[in-house]
């Protein structure tokens, strides 16, 4: 069946904020995969108005909720690399994914921007799939 509607929570992983005039990670909220066994994460990139700006992706994983035991996920638990989820200033109005199929029950993505001195814009979304209980509820808990 192509029913993706009933097995898929999606969450806020970045905020749509203002934008980002410096060098300011952006830190992604923690992401709880209790219940889901597959994740994607997905970034939304606005405008990049900076000439000469890049911005990296790590993404970590662990076993505490606030990730006080954070590590780097290992390339064998990504789908895609964190490289192919980066971007530069040519990148405007784009979309990047990474998938986890680590072990870890809490992961998170930074974006780190470097040479970034004009404005940015970047949110995300953490899509959960492959849930243990469905249908999942709309609007997503």
């Amino acid at each position: 069946m192509r029913d993706l509607h009933n097995n898929l929570t999606p969450l806020r992983l970045i905020s749509p904020n203002a934008a980002t005039t410096d060098n300011t990670a952006w830190v992604s909220q923690i992401v709880d995969r209790q219940g889901f066994e597959s994740l994607e994460m997905v970034l939304n990139i606005g405008s990049l108005a900076d000439a000469d700006a890049t911005f990296t992706v790590l993404a970590e994983h662990g076993d505490q909720s606030n990730l006080s035991d954070a590590a780097p996920i290992a390339d064998a638990d990504l789908l895609g690399t964190e490289a192919l989820a980066g971007f530069t200033f040519a990148d405007d109005n784009s979309v990047r994914k990474i998938g986890y199929v680590g072990p870890k029950r809490y992961v998170r993505v930074t974006v780190t921007p470097v040479n970034n001195i004009a404005a940015a814009y970047v949110s995300g979304v953490a899509l959960l799939g492959h849930p243990n209980v469905a249908p999942t509820s709309n609007p997503p808990a």
